[in-house]
């Protein structure tokens, strides 16, 4: 009797845990089964300062990401997620003024990005947020030998933040 009662025990609790579904992922993303596809739009450029390769690099950074990231199917338009925005900030400061001259020792180039989110299954994670990232380079470089990299590493990083906003979830 004892036997039976542990046995049927075991098997409710087999199939209470199989019931249970879990999508675990090593980058954190928390995507919903039903969601399959994403559109990823091209980031138009209106910053004041048009640098005319950053478009482009920027957009593919995003598709870049979801597509090594995520499971989900690229398509053209009407994805479960999409993301629509402009590029609307690109610009270059002097920073850290070195004492004794009007000389700044360092530069930074800043990108600040606008993104329209849109969850067509949960509308709850929709979101428009500004995202702005920067990066310095010395100033005894000039900015068209630094800007390649300075770009890469700053739309790396504009898209991890918008990647963990849009379907992290933490």
């Amino acid at each position: 009797m004892i036997l039976k009662l542990k046995v049927v025990l075991l098997i409710c609790c087999t199939l209470a845990f199989a019931a249970c579904k879990v999508n675990y992922s090593f980058t954190g993303a928390a995507i919903a089964p039903d969601v399959k596809t994403i559109s990823i739009q091209t980031f138009p450029n209106y910053a004041p300062l048009i640098q005319p390769t950053l478009s482009q690099a920027f957009t593919e950074a995003l598709k870049d990401k979801f597509q090594s990231q995520t499971n989900l199917q690229l398509i053209s338009r009407g994805g479960d997620l999409t993301f629509e925005g402009s590029i609307t900030g690109y610009s270059i400061s002097p920073i850290s003024i070195q004492s004794g001259t009007d000389v700044a020792a360092q530069t930074r180039l800043t990108i600040t990005v606008s993104v329209k989110f849109t969850n067509q299954k949960n509308e709850k994670q929709n979101f428009e947020a500004s995202f702005s990232r920067f990066s310095d380079f010395e100033s005894t470089k000039s900015l068209a030998t630094e800007e390649t990299r300075l770009i890469k590493e700053i739309n790396d990083q504009l898209v991890q933040d918008i990647f963990n906003k849009a379907v992290v979830n933490w």
